[in-house]
């Protein structure tokens, strides 16, 4: 138990580094990661039976689409391509709390994937050295 949560205190403080050193750009690169790994790690916790903490893990999913990407998103600048990611970031809230109501994992799935490829396209007009790190081992579960 210690050692737990010595390990989680560390990785607090990582991500908490890595958050204060990060751009603008870096940073929702960071928050499609954290959205991404919750909803693997909701996969996990439904494939084993763990409602609550499936709940849990959909619960921080939704809170970085809706705080993080869609707060993030500027209207003002992004004109139509925010509009419409605003509107898939509400479809993927609603796919998600069905998801979390029905055990769909199908629905956590595909908005997985669906943060997944916006990921690779927000990676790809940044920084060159942006490489997926969350997205592959979902897509990978999916699969299997």
């Amino acid at each position: 138990m210690v050692a737990r949560n010595a390990a989680q205190a560390y990785a607090r403080v990582g991500l908490e580094t890595g958050v204060v050193a990060a751009n603008p750009h870096r940073l929702v690169l960071m928050l499609f990661d954290g959205a991404i790994c919750a909803l693997s790690d909701a996969d996990m916790h439904l494939t084993e039976g763990r409602t609550a903490q499936k709940g849990e893990a959909i619960s921080r999913a939704l809170a970085i689409i809706n705080e993080g990407l869609k707060a993030s998103l500027d209207h003002a600048q992004g004109g139509k391509i925010a509009g419409d990611l605003g509107d898939l970031y509400d479809y993927m809230s609603r796919r998600l709390l069905n998801a979390s109501l029905r055990n769909d994992r199908a629905a956590m799935l595909e908005v997985a994937q669906l943060l997944g490829e916006l990921r690779q396209s927000w990676a790809a007009i940044g920084e060159p050295a942006a490489q997926p790190t969350a997205a592959p081992a979902v897509l990978a579960r999916a699969a299997a």
